[in-house]
């Protein structure tokens, strides 16, 4: 028995579909969701989510948030969420490299070293979505 899926940001409504599970980057270690799980909230750290669905897998590129599950709904409110088949693998590697660049001098462009340090953690995250995406092949486009 499948069970249904949100994922929403600040701006949009980025996922809305039924899947057979997810797996979650809680900010406490990786929190698994199948149907008919118990009821819990939880804050959400930055990695990958993982959806099963059909016999396949896509992945999601996860910054903050919360989580809702209910027996028949798992409800992600995130401050980021990308689709790792709408990520630019380049633009990931630039932003890395900037954010690498950012730490080494200690500043750049206005950011403190832990902006800094959130911008690398954000831009490894999403170089890591966005290449399994190529390791894999194919998923789910949205």
């Amino acid at each position: 028995m499948p069970i249904k899926l949100e994922i929403v940001t600040p701006e949009r409504l980025v996922f809305d579909e039924t899947v057979d599970g997810v797996t979650l980057p809680g900010s406490e270690g990786e929190l698994g969701v199948l149907p008919h799980h118990a009821p819990l909230v939880s804050a959400l750290g930055v990695g990958e989510l993982r959806i099963r669905w059909g016999g396949s897998e896509d992945w999601f590129a996860i910054v903050g948030g919360f989580v809702q599950v209910l027996p028949d709904k798992v409800v992600v409110m995130a401050e980021t969420a990308d689709l790792s088949s709408e990520i630019d693998l380049e633009k990931a590697q630039a932003a890395r490299r900037d954010a690498e660049q950012a730490l080494e001098s200690g500043y750049h462009e206005g950011m403190d070293l832990s902006a800094a340090r959130a911008a690398l953690q954000a831009a490894l995250l999403r170089e890591r979505v966005a290449q399994r995406r190529h390791r894999e092949g194919r998923r789910h486009s949205g």
